[in-house]
């Protein structure tokens, strides 16, 4: 059970938290709080297989939502099930307001590998998957997921968007991002649906999507980094540490507000299976930074 007293408990409604301000996804009523929570790490090793304690995991999806999140991203292909069941487990009946944002286009091998699954028949059984897994009726957002592992390559996306696009006049998808894609892939999204959002690695020390970041602001779409502090290999800076220190700050938090105060369309979806260090994570939302530090940053990513 969730803890006595909670607000999203006692209304069904989440409470209201200011977590770096909000963003509202294009074309949509989905008014996100800009800082969110990713799930991934709340399956077990290499996002394979069941957490080691799932009643922490549980805590973690309760807290975050607790503290005002309302905005968690997913995907069946983690576990693979294994996170959208947990969110279902905690959080389900949904409250008010909160958005899952999940993805299509890849599937998990035997050997914990990352694949595609892009066919038509990939896609929409990866959607159902979703649907099931999370006990819902329609996925709030899908975010296709194509590129390779760390980075996009380039090539059409018309044939596996168009099943995406189909799925969402069908009623099983609201509305729809990309993952992992080029400017050209964006724009030639575009033409097929409307994209209210694109998932990127970008961070700190890693900004090649600089150009891209400040496009997608003047047209109004979400950019949510995946990997703010790194991915796998978290980030390692003597600039960023320093610069977190004068700041009474962890090297992460930091590195979490910089991407905050990079651009107002950015959403974050940090990731932890740690009450502790997720608390730690939404403090970031908190943290002022000042031209001199932003000037010191600035290194980091050269």
């Amino acid at each position: 059970m969730r803890a006595a007293g909670s607000m999203a408990e006692e209304n069904g409604m989440l409470p209201q938290a200011d977590l770096a301000g909000n963003f509202t996804l294009p074309g949509t009523s989905m008014t996100l709080n800009r800082m969110g929570y990713g799930a991934m790490q709340l399956a077990g090793p290499q996002a394979w297989g069941p957490p080691r304690d799932v009643d922490a995991a549980v805590s973690v999806l309760r807290e975050a939502v607790d503290a005002g999140v309302n905005h968690i991203d997913t995907s069946d292909f983690y576990g693979p099930h294994v996170t959208n069941q947990l969110i279902k487990q905690a959080l389900h009946p949904y409250p008010e307001g909160l958005v899952i944002v999940t993805k299509l286009g890849a599937r998990r091998g035997a050997d914990k590998s990352w694949l595609h699954a892009l066919s038509r028949q990939a896609l929409i059984d990866g959607a159902l998957d979703n649907l099931r897994n999370l006990g819902r009726d329609t996925l709030d957002v899908v975010n296709l997921r194509v590129g390779g592992v760390m980075g996009p390559s380039d090539g059409s996306i018309e044939e596996p968007l168009t099943v995406l696009a189909e799925l969402q006049r069908q009623g099983l998808i609201r509305h729809i991002g990309l993952s992992n894609v080029t400017p050209e892939q964006f724009a030639q999204g575009r033409t097929i649906t409307e994209i209210v959002c694109v998932q990127n690695v970008y961070n700190v020390a890693r900004r090649n999507d600089d150009a891209f970041v400040d496009d997608l602001a003047a047209r109004g779409v979400a950019y949510v980094p995946f990997f703010p502090l790194g991915g796998f290999r978290p980030l390692q800076s003597s600039i960023l540490a320093a610069a977190a220190a004068s700041l009474q700050a962890t090297p992460m938090q930091l590195a979490l507000a910089w991407l905050l105060q990079r651009s107002p369309n950015i959403l974050l979806i940090p990731g932890t299976s740690s009450v502790a260090h997720l608390r730690e994570n939404l403090k970031a939302a908190q943290l002022e930074i000042s031209r001199e530090v932003l000037d010191d940053l600035d290194a980091v990513g050269r």
